[in-house]
This record gives structure tokens, C-alpha cells and sequence, in this order.
């Protein structure tokens, strides 16, 4: 099966596979890190933003915001969801926008999404290029050296009389420049159980990796992993948000 296929034919059931992420926090999170690293503007723009969710988020935080996305049907999912911001269907790896902005968001690991370190840092130089000075490019990240394969998330939902399972996990083979985001799904309806999995290609690197690659072109802060609070990251811990500012 295609990487394609469960974000295309199966785009329905995405905000449904992501129900248990608390996307107020993440974006109410990020916008304090805004306020605290950049200036005082409100034009947004989110990398990957898929059905629209943070997107809805800081709009009702004031922001002007819009998105972009790969991907045609979840694009329609965010336009219903967000009728006042503008959208648009294009690669995040190289991308303009018509006037600079004040921060650029990646949720959800999609950062990753580039594949291949080149393709990263076009994502990067393209977000760089659309920032105003002392605009923000936040988002977060997996450090390949410290990925578990053996560790999964998953959690159950339901909808309508279909009982749903949905499980994901990050896979690094120890070297390179490629990593996969594995991801399944299981649906139940009367009885009758259908299975999709996928595994999607993505680029893997280092936080020292990454940091050398955003340096040229942003001042550089690495913090924990928690959207609830600002805490400088302890150079152990796997997963990390980065708050880029440009010069």
C-alpha cells in the first residue's frame, strides 16, 4: 500500500486518528513562545496543517492565519473548519508566500515530512525567506539517535457503530538519513474488521544535525517538549521543540 493512500483515501478519518492531541495546548503554547522569542505580529502561517486544527486555534487567539498542505482532501476538511483563513495546496519543502509573516508553525512532527536533508533545508530556507526580521519558525522534532522502535503510541475511538484502533511508532534502522513513521489502522463495524497500514518515509537527523542546518539562518533555542512550559532542553530527552528567530 502506498504512503499515499492513508492520507488520501483515508483523510476521514484523521482528525479521528488524532483525537487524543490536545491541539489548544500545542497552539496556545506556541503562540506564548511567540510573544516571548518575536515580535508582536499576528500574520501565521502553519506548515502541514492537515484538517486545519491549530489553524482554528490561533484565529481564535487574534491571529490572520493560513495554511498549507500536500494534500487536497484534507485541505476541503480545513476550509469547513476554518472559513476565515486561506489555504493553500503546495510542498512545504518549497513554498513563497505574497507578504513576509510573523511566525511559521510545523506541528506534529511534520518537519519531518521533508525527505531527505536537502529537501529539509529547502523547508528551511523557504521559511526563512517568508518570515519578517524577528519572525518565528516553530516546531518540533525527533532526534534519530535517540528513537526507540520498540515504542508505539495507540489509542481507540469510536465512531457512528465502527470501533476504531489506531497505533503509530517511529523507525530508525542506526544510520543514515532515512527514518519511517509507521501507522495503522483497525476498524470493527458489526463485526467485520478492515486493516490499513503504511509506512511513511522522513527524514531523520540529529538535534546537532539540525542545529547546524538552521544556524546560518536563525537564532536557535531548543526546548522541551511540553507546550505547557518553557523549560530549556536537557540535552537527553528524544523529542524537543525548536523556536527559530530570524535575524
Amino acid at each position: 500500500m502506498s504512503s499515499n493512500y492513508l492520507y488520501t483515501d483515508l483523510s476521514g478519518y484523521y482528525d479521528l486518528m488524532c483525537a487524543d492531541i490536545n491541539y489548544h495546548a500545542q497552539s496556545y503554547g506556541v503562540q506564548r513562545l511567540h510573544q516571548l522569542f518575536g515580535n508582536d505580529g499576528r500574520t501565521h502561517l502553519d506548515l502541514a496543517c492537515g484538517t486545519g486544527p491549530h489553524i482554528r486555534h490561533f484565529i481564535d487567539f487574534g491571529y490572520q492565519s493560513s495554511g498549507l498542505d500536500i494534500n487536497q482532501p484534507m485541505l476541503e476538511q480545513a476550509k469547513a473548519r476554518c472559513p476565515e483563513a486561506q489555504f493553500s495546496l503546495g510542498d512545504m519543502c518549497d513554498f513563497q508566500v505574497d507578504e513576509p509573516l510573523d511566525i511559521i508553525t510545523c506541528f506534529l512532527y511534520s518537519i519531518h515530512y521533508s525527505d531527505g536533508i536537502e529537501k529539509l533545508k529547502q523547508c528551511i530556507t523557504s521559511a526563512h525567506r517568508a518570515l519578517k526580521p524577528g519572525g518565528v519558525f516553530c516546531f518540533n522534532s525527533v532526534d534519530k539517535n535517540r528513537i526507540d522502535n520498540n515504542l508505539f503510541e495507540r489509542h481507540a475511538a469510536t465512531q457512528g457503530n465502527s470501533f476504531f484502533t489506531f497505533s503509530s511508532a517511529w523507525n530508525y534502522c542506526g544510520e543514515g538519513e532515512k527514518q519511517s513513521l509507521k501507522l495503522s489502522i483497525t476498524k470493527m463495524t458489526e463485526g467485520v474488521t478492515q486493516s490499513w497500514d503504511d509506512e511513511h518515509p522522513m527524514v531523520a537527523l540529529s538535534f546537532e544535525e539540525l542545529t547546524k542546518i538552521l544556524q546560518p539562518c536563525f537564532d536557535v533555542h531548543i526546548l522541551e517538549h511540553d507546550y505547557e512550559k518553557i523549560v530549556p532542553w536537557d540535552k537527553a530527552s528524544g523529542n524537543a521543540i525548536f523556536v527559530c528567530v530570524k535575524a
